[in-house]
């Protein structure tokens, strides 16, 4: 397999073929944790069990051939993926990428519609209920994670438009994050709730997530009451950093792993953190956690492995977080932007069905070609337009 990148037209035509199937399906898909929209498991005894939310749950999301259908589950459109596609055509849209036009204004009108209920703050859940290990999240449930990439994204389409409403709907969100989420322990360090307001979890990518956005709100607000908690987070995460470079996913007992799209959030994440703050208190945090990162995340042949050590399974979400990540640190190793390249290319091989789609896993032995609009397509959409903006302005004189 060469190892040379993918030139520009590969990418754009990449893009182009993904951006006409996801508006064909008008932006609505199934989703690996979807199970529990099935109206067929609804309408049996079975609902009241947790054991069973969970069985169904995973086995939808790891079975190879798709069973949505035949359960009455329906395609939906979700608010993460929608800000997602608003990102992804905002940087299609500057490079002149036909289709994409008005893709922001139509975005933004479906995530208004699809805001949260029952709370004065802007802010967005999963389009799914959802079973954890200990309580099942309603469908529609605010949560962090969700509204911090709405509200990314909202940003994003306010630098280019410079609509107050925008920043307003953005800003909402950050309040709903600083006064419903977050809390402070005994011992003084601090966190954000995930997945739920009240639950005093520690979990990193959610914390890092939470803390960029109050430090970009910072930076066009000039609000300071958001920073310092920001900052106050985002330390206690930093500190949480093993030895080696990497975080676990959080401090429960069950939360001891390290995987690929978890770590590039919190690494552009907190690179987000210390760039809107000023400040170079993370910069030792960040270098060692991307030296990790790199080193221990991708085979010889540019796929990206699920966790730090083992490959399997090769999940589409790590091939375009790996995409993201590893051009947002090119200044950190001169070979970034070839393996980013060689990313795309083993993806486009191995993960790219003809009609424009990408499949979600690559296992040993066999590919599930399920098409999840969230997991897989936005992000692949997205992961294609950083790739295309870094290769045209590479080509710049």
């Amino acid at each position: 397999m060469p190892e040379t990148p993918r030139n520009e037209t590969d990418v754009s035509n990449a893009a182009l073929s993904l951006l006409a199937y996801c508006r064909k399906e008008a932006w609505a898909g199934f989703d690996p944790y979807d199970a529990l929209n099935s109206r067929l498991f609804n309408s049996t005894p079975f609902r009241h069990s947790k054991l069973c939310r969970l069985v169904l749950t995973q086995a939808l999301k790891r079975l190879p051939f798709n069973l949505r259908p035949l359960l009455l589950i329906d395609k939906e459109q979700n608010p993460k993926a929608l800000a997602l596609f608003l990102s992804a055509g905002l940087r299609l849209s500057k490079l002149g990428i036909p289709g994409t036009e008005n893709i922001a204004g139509e975005m933004v009108g479906r995530l208004e519609a699809l805001r949260s209920k029952g709370t004065p703050y802007w802010c967005w859940g999963y389009s799914f209920p959802w079973q954890t290990r200990t309580i099942i999240v309603p469908r529609g449930t605010p949560n962090l994670v969700c509204t911090a990439f709405v509200a990314e994204a909202l940003l994003d389409a306010y630098e280019e438009s410079h609509e107050s409403r925008l920043l307003d709907m953005a800003n909402s969100a950050g309040q709903y994050i600083l006064k419903e989420l977050y809390w402070t322990d005994r011992d003084g360090t601090a966190s954000f709730s995930y997945p739920l307001q009240g639950m005093r979890s520690k979990v990193h990518n959610a914390n890092f997530l939470g803390a960029a956005l109050l430090s970009r709100l910072y930076r066009y607000t000039g609000y300071r009451q958001s920073l310092a908690p920001a900052l106050m987070v985002a330390r206690y995460s930093a500190a949480r950093q093993r030895e080696n470079g990497a975080w676990d996913y959080g401090e429960a007992s069950t939360q001891g792993w390290a995987d690929n799209f978890h770590t590039g959030y919190n690494l552009c994440a907190l690179r987000s953190i210390a760039r809107n703050a000023e400040t170079p208190e993370f910069d030792a945090a960040i270098r060692k956690g991307f030296e990790f990162y790199r080193k221990n995340f991708f085979r010889d042949d540019g796929a990206p492995k699920y966790f730090h050590d083992r490959t399997y399974p090769i999940d589409i979400h790590c091939v375009a977080q790996s995409i993201i990540t590893l051009l947002a640190f090119r200044d950190l190793d001169e070979g970034n932007v070839s393996l980013a390249h060689k990313v795309c290319h083993w993806a486009l091989e191995n993960m790219r069905d003809r009609k424009g789609y990408f499949y979600y896993q690559v296992q040993p032995f066999y590919k599930n070609r399920i098409s999840y609009m969230r997991w897989t397509q936005a992000w692949m959409l997205l992961a294609l337009s950083h790739l295309l903006e870094h290769t045209r302005a590479a080509a710049l004189p």
